[in-house]
């Protein structure tokens, strides 16, 4: 299979259930890294009182843009489970803000890719949260 980063993405945005509840999208990708985004939704609300989204909901949303940047450092579609994913949550999300999810992975060994990445509701050097994590290809 040839490496197409657009027609990737859409599969493991499009065919995972919880991606497709979470109403994730694709924005952009590169070389060893990837954006999506978390578009506001009333049903991903932790506390209707406050509209802010639920913390889980950002991290689904950065576990999946770090494993999509594994696959663009690969550079092909490769089997991988998440070993341990650190969320550190710095602030709350603006309540009806869209939130966007990059990361990169900044080392790969045989087996096991190194990422990290923000989440941020419009402005990068503001971010929502900040993670840290690894994955296992395990093919390989």
């Amino acid at each position: 299979m040839s490496f197409d980063p657009a027609t990737i993405v859409d599969r493991f945005v499009r065919y995972v259930p919880h991606h497709r509840t979470l109403g994730l999208r694709f924005l952009a990708a590169g070389d060893g890294w990837a954006e999506l985004e978390l578009p506001y939704a009333p049903h991903l609300v932790a506390y209707p009182d406050t509209g802010v989204i639920a913390s889980g909901a950002i991290f689904s949303l950065m576990d999946s843009a770090s494993g999509i940047s594994v696959i663009m450092a690969l550079k092909r579609w490769v089997q991988h489970a998440t070993l341990d994913l650190r969320a550190d949550y710095l602030r709350p999300a603006t309540p009806g803000a869209t939130v966007v999810g990059r990361a990169e992975t900044y080392k790969l060994t045989r087996s096991v890719a190194f990422v990290r990445g923000i989440a941020h509701d419009g402005d990068p050097a503001r971010p929502v949260a900040h993670v840290t994590g690894t994955f296992m290809m395990t093919d390989a």
